[in-house]
């Protein structure tokens, strides 16, 4: 199944972290796989990603989610809206990430917003931000879509 290479990107100016942001699109994690290391000063979050990637290059043919994990590192704070760890069951699917600089660079804050107006803030000393793909891959018969459903 493993048609194309695991993605290992690597971010540390705005326009690297929109290629990360592409790929970690409509990816869907737990509470649980949100870990803050204040000591190490470490963000990472463990993702069910879909593989865009894949999905443009063959038009037919099976979709595939991969598990990965998105690492920021130089983080001084974390902050929440809308994302609890009191429901282990809520599944929360990743947006978008952005990066607001400060007045005074390398410095700012990222962004992670999630479906259901949940949002992480990572202020974070310089932006430097990791994503690997492990080789665990699966079929999945459903495409992400942002269409609004019809009741």
């Amino acid at each position: 199944m493993a048609e194309t290479t695991p993605l290992r990107l690597i971010a540390e100016d705005a326009d690297d972290l929109t290629v990360i942001a592409a790929a970690v699109q409509d990816a869907v994690t737990k509470a649980e796989n949100l870990k803050y290391e204040s000591r190490k000063h470490r963000f990472s979050i463990e993702l069910n990603r879909f593989r865009w990637e894949a999905k443009t290059r063959r038009r037919k043919g099976p979709q595939t989610r991969i598990r990965s994990l998105l690492a920021f590192d130089g983080v001084l704070a974390v902050k929440t809206l809308g994302i609890t760890k009191s429901d282990p069951d809520m599944v929360y699917s990743l947006l978008n990430v952005e990066f607001v600089p400060d007045e005074d660079p390398p410095g700012g804050v990222v962004r992670l917003l999630f479906a259901g107006d949940g949002e992480l803030a990572l202020t974070v000393e310089a932006l430097d931000v990791t994503l690997l793909d492990s080789d665990y891959e699966w079929t999945t018969r459903r495409t992400p879509s942002h269409e609004r459903r019809k009741r």
